[in-house]
């Protein structure tokens, strides 16, 4: 590989300081990254250059290790470049990433379709001497090869320039409909008398005062455009006005019929995905997508999700009748959340806006950190402020170490708040994989999540919901921190779509555990536990509201694989959501969790197209895994969780997924858990395999 080329640009500078090298966040200038971006890819191209003109015979050394070992700084400089793009994305940001993104995609094809290296990756694919490669040697091999493969390697010259135009294309607008969810998130809803704020709890008031400051608008309340400001206010608030108002533009980004409207560009994207598909030999994006998860096909897919529709649908009706009983009129979708939790209250006499004050942003972190160190071995340590650079403020960063010899892991960084510019949402990120394959590598990750900031001096309270998921990120960032294998490309996360959620869905089984609970769910003013009788009102109500939370999730994964079933049929989305939520029997106190002209997942990028389905795959996992541990001597059972951090957590994707499940848990994956779990369905007796 070659070295970093000679230059003042920080971001093509070989990462420099503490624990191998960190990031060089406090020194990146937006103006940086265009020519940051050029130079790495000329310094790649080379690179490349250098393995498919050598005269040798292809050997896994000289061509798919080299290939490994290429495009270091490019990696690097585009981590940071992600970075930006998904947490500081400024205006001028927005202008270079317009530039840029047909560029990179490009130059991905350019790379992918180098006829040379397809050459040579498919000699030492088909050569009889790879039998003799290490398990972790044939799997980077046959990862190599079928990336190529369905990038278009095997293509003619003129298909391979239409997919390069289609890639291209596709790109810019992935851009353009981010940017414009972006536009629309950064939006609120002031409130300016205090009638305005009727039912709303004190630390709910007090993050939209904090939320109207920064947006120079002190003395008011802010209702950021957000969900993590949009489901508070539609939980508590006594204004149906205005709850009707926060819903509305909510559910309405991205569909407004002004210059952020996304429907012309989804109509563009699906058109662009059909075509690519078939260059590629696919009847649809969805055969293309589904071909290297775990599902295999959609029509696996699809059978899972209808086995879970009907009964979550029949669930919807039920939690309707019961809050009609209170509001006597029709439940609007603006109503669902408030009177959700007057039934909540009512029947099991648990109000969220009593276990809210237990929840502590700061105490349930340090309770992640807790689970950790019983499960997986790992301690955290707070890095002091000033010895590693960060992008925000914000941002704080902590050393992973096993507990037991002090060996380093790697970094944490956690950039808790929402502000503008950033995506709404959670997610983690690697910004560097762990390896052994040239040294010893650790891995850097971060978890990022959009909380509204308390005014100082006030601790973050947070929704039981928000709590889950904060734990899932988490398990997502664990995921990537167990990582011990030898090739970057197979470490961590970088898993099959519809596995990789399995991890980071398990982990939110272990909020609920008592040990956590009395350790770290602490009221915020006198720091008692979580009183035992709360959590056992917690517990009763595990399945409560079940309805709403899957049919409201199930619904956009539905719409997700049936648009891109469709293949090349023109496609007006608007229509397309409208008619088939109701050829499904969609409830109308309900809408998608994300429709579909914000439904960044989707048509933000290709990651979940035809693929959200992948969080009901990964929990028919998650629901079945759990069972190791309570079958066993419960959550913190340590012979389980070596045996999950062996054969899961630890092994990124050096082996199929399957594979690795069945050595965890010693079978295949038993599907009635996942009924049993969502009070659906009593577990039957008979197992069945996954679909």
């Amino acid at each position: 590989m070659s070295t970093p080329p000679e230059t003042s640009n920080i971001l093509v500078a070989k990462w420099s300081g503490p624990y191998g090298g960190v990031p060089p966040f406090a020194k990146v200038k937006v103006a940086d990254f265009e020519p940051a971006l050029e130079a790495a890819m000329d310094l790649k191209r080379k690179e490349i250059a250098r393995i498919a003109d050598q005269s040798e015979p292809p050997t896994f050394e000289n061509t798919i290790a080299a290939l490994e070992d290429a495009g270091r700084t490019f990696a690097a400089v585009n981590r940071i470049y992600g970075i930006w793009s998904t947490s500081m994305n400024t205006p001028d940001f927005q202008a270079v990433e317009r530039k840029m993104a047909p560029k990179l995609a490009a130059f991905e094809d350019e790379i992918n379709q180098n006829e040379k290296i397809w050459k040579r990756v498919e000699a030492v694919y088909q050569s009889p001497d790879k039998a003799k490669l290490t398990p972790e040697q044939q799997r980077l091999t046959w990862r190599r090869w079928n990336n190529l493969a369905r990038a278009g390697a095997k293509l003619d010259a003129p298909a391979k320039k239409r997919l390069t135009e289609i890639n291209q294309k596709l790109a810019s607008l992935f851009t353009a409909f981010g940017q414009n969810v972006l536009a629309d998130e950064d939006t609120a809803i002031f409130l300016e008398k205090e009638e305005d704020l009727a039912g709303l709890p004190a630390s709910v008031k007090s993050g939209a005062a904090a939320a109207a400051e920064a947006k120079g608008q002190k003395g008011k309340w802010a209702i950021t455009n957000t969900r993590s400001a949009m489901e508070p206010f539609l939980t508590y608030s006594t204004r149906e006005d205005l709850r009707e108002k926060v819903w509305k533009a909510y559910v309405n980004r991205g569909d407004n019929g002004d210059s952020h409207d996304n429907k012309k560009i989804i109509t563009e994207i699906l058109a662009l995905r059909a075509e690519r598909a078939k260059l590629l030999g696919f009847p649809t994006h969805a055969h293309f997508r589904l071909e290297i998860a775990m599902a295999k096909t959609p029509e696996k897919a699809m059978a899972l999700m209808e086995e879970v529709w009907k009964p979550a649908v029949q669930r919807v009706k039920e939690e309707v009748a019961d809050m009609q009983a209170i509001k006597k009129k029709k439940i609007e979708p603006w109503d669902y959340r408030f009177y959700a939790e007057k039934v909540r209250k009512q029947k099991y006499d648990l109000d969220q806006d009593q276990v809210k004050p237990y929840l502590q942003l700061e105490k349930l972190r340090e309770g992640m950190f807790w689970v950790a160190g019983e499960l997986l071995g790992f301690q955290f340590e707070p890095v002091p402020a000033g010895t590693v650079e960060v992008y925000h403020p914000d941002v704080r960063v902590w050393e992973v170490k096993n507990k037991t010899t002090g060996k380093h892991i790697g970094l944490w960084y956690f950039d808790p708040y929402a502000r503008p510019g950033k995506r709404s949402g959670a997610w983690m990120n690697a910004y560097r994989l762990q390896e052994r394959f040239k040294g010893e590598v650790t891995t850097i990750v971060s978890n990022n999540s959009n909380f509204v900031k308390a005014k100082e001096g006030e601790p973050v309270l947070i929704s039981w919901t928000d709590a889950t998921t904060l734990f899932h990120e988490f398990g997502h960032a664990l995921h990537g921190l167990s990582s011990d294998v030898t090739y970057p490309s197979l470490a961590g996360t970088q898993v099959a779509r519809d596995y990789v959620e399995f991890p980071s869905q398990l982990l939110e089984h272990w909020l609920s555990t008592p040990e956590v609970l009395n350790k770290f769910a602490l009221h915020y003013q006198t720091g008692a536990p979580l009183p035992k009788e709360l959590f056992a009102k917690i517990e009763k109500s595990h399945t409560f509201n079940q309805g709403f939370q899957t049919v409201e999730y199930l619904s956009g994964a539905l719409i997700d694989m049936k648009l891109h079933l469709a293949g090349d049929k023109p496609i007006d989305p608007a229509a397309f959501e409208k008619d088939t939520l109701k050829q499904l029997g969609m409830p109308a106190e309900i809408v998608m969790r994300h429709r579909t002209t914000q439904f960044s997942h989707v048509f933000g990028s290709d990651g979940y197209s035809a693929g959200y389905y992948s969080y009901l795959w990964s929990d028919t996992l998650t629901a079945d895994a759990y069972g190791a541990f309570t079958e066993g001597k419960g959550a913190y059972d340590k012979a389980v969780a070596e045996r999950l951090r062996k054969n899961v957590f630890s092994v990124g994707d050096t082996l199929d997924p399957a594979e690795g499940y069945r050595a965890f848990r010693g079978r295949d994956v038993d599907t009635s858990a996942l009924m049993k779990k969502r009070g659906f369905a009593k577990a039957t007796a008979a197992k069945r395999s996954a679909p």
